[in-house]
């Protein structure tokens, strides 16, 4: 039987390899979606035969009613969500001074507010089961605090601390909470607000899909509330 994945931020260059590393394995995904061009390019990017496992569903996953919707019919359709993967975020540079409240704001809501919200959304039924693999994505630069981008470090140390504890809260039922925190990605957008710097030293995003992968695996049952650098 095919595991099923939901994976937000599953149309971005990251969650693309991730959503391609699942399928590669015969899962099935869920990809909530908000920008039409990121969505096309993804369901350009899988053949016809894979086609099928694919779920594209235009959702706001900041949203707890629409996330909520969204993981019910994820379920009824495919009968349970066995992964979550929470890889919506971005990024955002300035120190304190240089950081608005709307910079400040739109940094938690994206990054942490967006790990909440799906989480709350496929829990309740993971725990009911007594299986599911939690994985959010965090950072290495955050670790420890760095000056100079200070709305991201809050929000992506604050995914951490939500990791850990939740790792703590689900401890002995089946339910495992972990997250990779790659350095700086190879990423098409990395690229182009880094023009001077080599990507060649740039973590690949197919090397943080397949940790994520190996945190998501039926085998890693044993392995929770991990942070796992890349």
């Amino acid at each position: 039987m095919p595991r099923v994945a939901l994976v937000t931020g599953g149309s971005g260059a990251l969650g693309q390899a991730i959503t391609h590393r699942f399928l590669a394995a015969g899962g099935v995904v869920c990809v909530p979606w908000i920008v039409e061009a990121e969505r096309d390019r993804l369901e350009a990017s899988v053949d016809a035969a894979t086609r099928s496992r694919l779920m594209l569903e235009r959702c706001n996953v900041g949203d707890d009613d629409a996330m909520a919707a969204l993981a019910q019919r994820t379920r009824e359709r495919h009968g349970r969500i066995d992964v979550l993967v929470t890889a919506a975020g971005g990024f955002a540079i300035g120190g304190l001074l240089e950081t608005d409240r709307a910079t400040w704001d739109a940094q938690l809501v994206l990054n942490l507010t967006t790990t909440y919200v799906a989480t709350r959304a496929v829990l309740p039924a993971m725990v009911a089961a007594g299986s599911g693999r939690i994985v959010a994505v965090a950072s290495r630069a955050v670790v420890p605090p760095a000056g100079g981008l200070i709305a991201y470090t809050v929000s992506k140390a604050g995914v951490i601390a939500f990791v850990q504890a939740l790792a703590q809260e689900t401890r002995g039922r089946g339910v495992t909470v972990n997250a990779v925190l790659p350095s700086t990605m190879d990423t098409p957008a990395n690229r182009a607000a880094m023009p001077d710097v080599d990507p060649r030293t740039w973590t690949p995003v197919t090397a943080v899909a397949d940790a994520i992968a190996y945190l998501a695996a039926e085998s890693s049952g044993h392995v929770s509330g991990t942070l796992l650098a890349i």
